[in-house]
């Protein structure tokens, strides 16, 4: 199994401890950690450690424990996805502008869906929903203020 950087770290804080207790030399103990960072499996840092003995707990057994911990027995879980319609909201709105307020008005209903989704489900994208929002009100006003300033003039 491979060996990841945190595991190399380990191996090297356990052959720091040993030479500092005197259990290697200066030249052993560089040779072993210039390995300990070149090494790709667990196998290979269990060589640079395994005639090193490990400070055992009060109470412990007489088996050592090995200097990093069991790879995850499972992945982790995905990320929530992001609300489809908090997406849809922010380009309606954003469209809204050409389309003599129509988008903007989609884009706000859209946000508002979105925002109750997102509160229910736990699902990304209350960022964009919000700007779409925002947005979409915006044109909103723009729009009613060009209708009625067309009007009266």
């Amino acid at each position: 199994m491979l060996a990841g950087d945190a595991d190399r770290e380990r191996v090297v804080r356990v052959l720091k401890d040993a030479f500092a207790q005197g259990r290697l030399s200066l030249e052993e103990y560089e040779d072993r950690v210039g390995h300990a960072y070149e090494a790709r499996t667990y196998k290979e840092l269990d060589l640079l450690t395994g005639d090193i003995p490990r400070p055992r707990a009060a109470g412990a057994p007489d088996s050592p424990a090995p200097p990093y911990p069991p790879p995850p027995s499972s992945p982790l879980p995905p990320p929530p996805k992001t609300n489809s319609k908090a997406i849809g909201s922010l380009v309606a709105s954003l469209v809204g502008g050409f389309l003599c307020g129509t988008g903007s008005v989609v884009g706000v209903v859209l946000g508002h869906i979105a925002k109750r989704e997102i509160k229910r489900t736990g699902e990304r994208g209350d960022g964009p929903a919000t700007a779409g929002l925002v947005i979409g009100y915006l044109g909103i006003a723009f729009w009613a203020f060009a209708f009625v300033v067309g009007t009266i003039w």
